[in-house]
């Protein structure tokens, strides 16, 4: 029988990947994981408790919160405060980052953006949601963190991951060394690795974009879906088309079986609607260690600067040989062969 591995001890025993850490970046993952616990089983028996719904608030993308957006921010937000390793956290639901000024979190080194509630939209009706992290190492020395302390370049990225509250709950991140995925077993309360070393295959026969909005798209973008759509027994089109309104679950499933997934720019959203910081390059991060492509459409999503901390981003990422075919559509240059040097190999 082989022996069950905790995310608790994968992490120990991968905290020699970071010497400089002296073990922190492993606590704050740990923190990430108990707070992902606490939210699991509020999603879990939602339907049973006065979670559901509206909670009568806006973000500050204007979007209306549903109670369980405002639980699971406080849920985190708690656990990274009481944690001791995070020193801001930037959230989606909040205006602007939180400072933890408290005497445990006064040599904390790291930087947390989290959507601690993604596809919050699918709660009332029992579809797969998220939440997404992604971690940074504070380059300020002393003083209050500044704000370019979290406006970083998503190759800075000293950690990121997501987790699915799904038919099962799981947790995947990566530190840069590949990606691992823990799926929680509910009989002993504990993330247990179940996926490892997680690479999305070079080919995938999925497209994830929401065709209601097809009249908006790009015409390199429309011109990609028609592409999918074709008859082609070479290639083994048509594709399927699977979209489910949750980044996490969408993404998740491409990781696993191969796929792309599209956020473009359209004429509502003409800078993209993903947010850039806590949404794209955490994403953007995990698929390229799986030996998957994100980019804007122009460039490597890794190589962004962020201006401001709810900025937008379009997406585009997935399997390789996707995410080229649509550069064809989208540059016909050799903006595809840039992205491929680009892409971080995993081990």
């Amino acid at each position: 029988m082989t022996a069950v591995k905790t995310l608790g001890q994968f992490i120990i025993e991968k905290q020699a990947d970071f010497p400089y850490a002296k073990g922190e970046l492993s606590r704050l993952l740990r923190d990430i994981g108990i707070a992902a616990k606490i939210v699991n089983r509020e999603v879990n028996k939602a339907g049973l408790v006065d979670i559901l719904g509206d909670a009568g608030t806006t973000n500050v993308q204007g979007e209306g919160q549903k109670k369980l957006d405002v639980y699971a921010n406080e849920q985190f937000i708690s656990a990274l405060r009481s944690g001791g390793e995070c020193c801001v956290v930037a959230s989606e639901e909040n205006d602007e980052c939180i400072y933890i000024e408290s005497e445990i979190s006064k040599n904390a080194k790291y930087i947390v953006a989290i959507d601690p509630l993604d596809g919050s939209s699918n709660i009332d009706v029992n579809v797969a949601i998220g939440t997404i992290f992604s971690i940074y190492r504070r380059r300020s020395l002393e003083g209050k963190p500044l704000i370019g302390d979290v406006l970083q370049k998503g190759r800075e990225q000293v950690a990121a991951g997501y987790v699915i509250y799904g038919s099962s709950t799981m947790l995947v991140y990566t530190t840069g060394k590949g990606v691992n995925g823990f799926t929680l077993d509910p009989s002993i309360g504990e993330f247990c690795l179940s996926h490892p070393k997680m690479r999305i295959p070079k080919e995938g026969k999925i497209y994830s974009i929401n065709e209601g909005n097809y009249v908006h798209f790009p015409q390199g973008v429309k011109d990609y879906i028609k592409y999918c759509q074709e008859e082609d027994d070479d290639s083994g089109r048509p594709y399927t088309s699977r979209y489910i309104g949750s980044m996490v679950a969408d993404i998740h499933r491409n990781l696993i079986k191969g796929g792309i997934f599209l956020y473009p720019v359209s004429s509502a959203y003409p800078k993209g609607k993903l947010r850039l910081v806590y949404e794209c390059n955490p994403m953007a991060f995990i698929l390229e260690q799986a030996g998957g492509i994100a980019t804007d459409g122009s460039n490597r999503i890794l190589d962004l600067v962020p201006d401001h901390l709810h900025q937008r981003s379009a997406i585009f990422l997935g399997s390789e040989n996707m995410v080229n075919k649509l550069m064809e559509f989208l540059s016909g240059n050799n903006l595809v062969t840039r992205k491929v040097e680009n892409v971080i190999s995993a081990p």
